[in-house]
């Protein structure tokens, strides 16, 4: 085992870990097959998410211990609310997704599973336990994005969403979210440590349900 709290923390959700990061979504969308509607159905449930991961971050912000660290979390939140943002107007645009499935879409299970989590992990919890959705949420899509990154897709759309999640300024902010929940991890209570790791392994279950949900109408 890991000294590293976070190291631990995914060491103990091992199997879903590998089954999100080796998905077969993250795959196809790294080689270039993956399907035009699968894509769409992808974008438009994560944009469904964006409102409580902001949310979620802001938390993180208030709760942050110093100048330096609310520095970071600012400059994620404008990446989120700016440059991600517009990621998901022009891949929706490019799909033809309808303007109610942008605003107001039909949540798949894992979507509104998702959303929930985040939320009560801001609202019940304390700085530990907001972190421990984040730190999964980003670390994996770092993970399989790394991976992804080295043989890009031809299409400009998964191209960049991979981009996104592979560069160094992502890259850094992942190990800063990760130095962040190693710090409090150490001092948590038992009762405390218990729930943190209860939210991160539902945390990586949820992205492999996540995936999934892309495929959905294939079993229709």
């Amino acid at each position: 085992m890991s000294d590293r709290f976070t190291a631990t923390l995914r060491e103990g959700a091992e199997d879903e870990w590998t089954a999100a990061t080796d998905h077969r979504f993250t795959r196809e969308l790294g080689d270039g097959s993956l399907d035009a509607d699968a894509f769409a159905r992808y974008v438009v449930q994560d944009y469904a998410v964006v409102e409580e991961l902001t949310a979620a971050f802001a938390v993180a912000l208030a709760d942050a211990p110093s100048a330096d660290a609310r520095r970071r979390y600012v400059e994620f939140l404008d990446t989120l609310t700016d440059a991600e943002n517009d990621f998901f107007e022009r891949a929706f645009d490019a799909h033809d997704v309808p303007e109610r499935d942008r605003a107001d879409p039909d949540l798949a299970e894992p979507t509104a599973a998702f959303r929930d989590l985040l939320g009560r992990a801001r609202r019940e919890g304390g700085y530990a336990e907001t972190l421990a959705v984040l730190v999964p949420a980003e670390w994996i899509y770092l993970a399989w994005a790394s991976r992804e990154a080295t043989d890009r897709p031809a299409d400009p759309l998964f191209d960049e969403w991979i981009e996104l999640h592979a560069a160094p300024p992502f890259a850094s902010f992942v190990d800063f979210l990760r130095a962040e929940l190693d710090r409090v991890g150490s001092s948590l209570s038992p009762r405390r440590h218990e729930r943190v790791a209860d939210l991160f392994g539902r945390t990586v279950s949820l992205e492999v349900a996540f995936f999934d949900a892309a495929y959905a109408a294939e079993d229709l």
